[in-house]
């Protein structure tokens, strides 16, 4: 889907269509959400999530198919033009399930819900995310991507619908087996960690430091091998330790993504990870967390080592925020696509040949110092992804003209899909990033946007009676605000308050946090990812872990933790050391699942022994 076809379909007279949006549309026509709009000509059936779809569901003696994505998600558009847009499976999807489509982000509680029952199933997870569910909304199936057809030792996805519809037809006995297994394993994973033993908070940091350095890239850096993500809790983490040789992994992964392919060396902003182990090529789509989370991290080096590569990370990173990621309202959308044209990375690659006809003379020097090549290091041969093949103390003024250049030109090129939906919680980590970088350089600019952010999520994301909603486009949604949502805003605010000490902020944070707490903990003294006042999934999950973002958790924990510290009123102490005291077991069990709720709980004892 391009830009405009988006701006089209939102811009739709939904009046005169028929209920069920035929016959040009599906359902989801009268949808807001922009990945939902990108399946609203499938020939499946697709329907939202929702009280009517399961008792569709139950009426007919049908299973649920839900299929969960994202508007930037590269898989799942492969998966819709492969399989979603076949009328062979469209048939079958439309006669033996009923089909729902779901927005991985404006329903982060179904995901997570879907995503551990894939997890539990297969070992492993992504998006797509396909599951399976009886009408009562209980899984007994998941998986992520399959071709239609079976491919390179792939079943196919046409076959397993095939099969699944049988054995409920036939074997319903597997189907409640399944089910059964599936909750028992779920229901596992919901229950509260024993109350923590004695434990040396010192000794669990080593051990989350110990594995770092177990997994962390000596040559290339980053952690892991490939497929390779920026994991900013990994680096904030490293960065705040004392170990000189610890923050030194961070810091050298920093400037090795930052000279690599998936950092958008013309454009600005930093794509959402690398294929290869050399941050090479990358998976294009760009999100807004990591255009934030990245920024606060390269903020905190600059703090460490007073280097100004870094302050530049993340001048490029916001300046990238707000000249592509800014509603004129004064919110963050989510993101940019990894496709364009059709294929992945296609705005973003180039040729050797085609620099040399619009750069002329100057071409040499830049295929020098960007690394292109005749022969190419991506997909199609020639086809080049820019990185930094030589370090640059500072940009000669011949490559930045070059620079310019190319981008007039790459401007021309089919843009990949912005999905203009706005979420709380991933413009709370926006204006947590923007402040913190005002507080740190002065820079007003960042501060006014900040601000304008924090006004439009209050004014426009928050219903009358206070309780704010989840996501925006062109309209709010009737979806209520996630834990996340009201941690990540808290932070937001709580560094509003640092860079210039208004108490207004500081009351919203307080106020943000208050509401989190009596909307999200459950009776066994658990923080939930969806509220009391919210549709209740067949289980409440709780998930403590750190991914590319902090946990909604840990999140309110450490502001728990700077608000106790900001202020003297002892609600905020008693608070933060129950809060604190619930999530240790979790942080025993696995250290590198938490490091920001491990960076809060050394932050508190810290405190505590002053």
């Amino acid at each position: 889907m391009t830009n405009q076809e988006l701006h089209d379909l939102l811009s739709l007279d939904r009046s005169t269509l028929a209920a069920d949006g035929r016959p040009e549309f599906n359902r989801l026509i009268f949808s807001r959400s922009p990945y939902l709009l990108q399946h609203s000509r499938n020939p499946v059936d697709w329907r939202e999530w929702g009280p009517a779809a399961q008792e569709e569901a139950q009426q007919r003696n049908l299973p649920l198919f839900v299929s969960i994505g994202y508007a930037t998600c590269h898989w799942c558009h492969v998966m819709a033009h492969e399989s979603f847009e076949d009328d062979e499976v469209a048939d079958i999807l439309n006669h033996a399930f009923v089909p729902v489509k779901v927005d991985r982000e404006e329903r982060p509680d179904l995901d997570e819900f879907c995503m551990a029952a894939c997890q539990t199933m297969t070992g492993s997870g992504g998006w797509p995310l396909n599951c399976f569910l009886k009408p009562d909304g209980t899984p007994f199936y998941a998986l992520t991507y399959l071709p239609k057809e079976p491919r390179h030792g792939m079943p196919g996805f046409l076959e397993l619908l095939e099969n699944i519809a049988k054995v409920w037809q036939h074997k319903q006995d597997a189907v409640e087996r399944n089910a059964a297994s599936l909750m028992e394993a779920l229901a596992q994973m919901a229950k509260p960690p024993q109350p923590a033993g004695q434990f040396n908070l010192a000794t669990i940091a080593d051990q989350a430091s110990a594995t770092l350095r177990k997994i962390h890239d000596p040559h290339y850096h980053g952690f892991g091998k490939a497929p390779k993500f920026p994991m900013p809790p990994y680096l904030l983490f490293l960065l705040h330790r004392p170990d000189a040789a610890e923050q030194k992994m961070a810091l050298d992964t920093l400037k090795a993504m930052r000279q690599g392919g998936i950092w958008d060396q013309l454009g600005g902003g930093i794509h959402r990870y690398s294929t290869d182990q050399h941050w090479l090529v990358p998976h294009f789509e760009k999100m807004l967390y990591d255009q934030a989370l990245v920024a606060y991290a390269a903020l905190e080096a600059h703090v460490l080592t007073a280097e100004s590569n870094y302050l530049e990370m993340a001048d490029n990173l916001l300046e990238f925020v707000l000249s592509e990621l800014t509603a004129p309202e004064g919110g963050f959308y989510c993101g940019l696509d990894a496709d364009s044209e059709g294929r992945e990375g296609a705005c973003y690659v180039w040729k050797k040949q085609e620099i040399e006809q619009i750069l002329g003379d100057e071409a040499p020097l830049f295929c020098n110092q960007y690394g292109v090549t005749d022969q190419g290091n991506f997909e199609e041969p020639g086809e080049n992804v820019l990185f930094q093949a030589l370090p640059v103390a500072e940009e000669p003024a011949v490559i930045t003209s070059a620079r310019q250049k190319l981008l007039q030109v790459r401007a021309t090129r089919q843009q990949p899909l912005r999905d203009i939906k706005i979420l709380s919680g991933w413009n709370g980590l926006t204006i947590a990033a923007l402040a913190r970088g005002a507080a740190l350089t002065g820079n007003q600019r960042w501060l006014e946007a900040a601000r304008r952010a924090a006004a439009f999520i209050s004014s426009a994301l928050t219903r009358a009676d206070g309780r704010m909603l989840r996501s925006w486009c062109g309209t709010p949604s009737t979806i209520p605000a996630f834990l996340e949502d009201y941690a990540f805003l808290g932070w937001g605010y709580l560094e509003l308050y640092q860079a210039e000490k208004r108490s207004e902020d500081l009351q919203a944070a307080e106020q943000l946090c208050r509401d989190a707490l009596q909307l999200f903990t459950t009776l066994d003294g658990r923080l939930v990812t969806a509220g009391t006042d919210q549709e209740q999934l067949p289980l409440a999950l709780s998930d403590n872990h750190d991914g590319v973002i902090p946990s909604g958790p840990a999140a309110l924990a450490m502001n728990l933790v700077t608000l106790a510290g900001l202020s003297a009123m002892p609600e905020w102490q008693n608070m933060t050391e129950e809060i604190l005291a619930g999530l240790l077991p979790s942080l025993i069990r696995q250290p590198i699942s938490g490091l920001w709720l491990l960076e809060a709980q050394t932050l508190w004892h810290g405190r505590e022994r002053r």
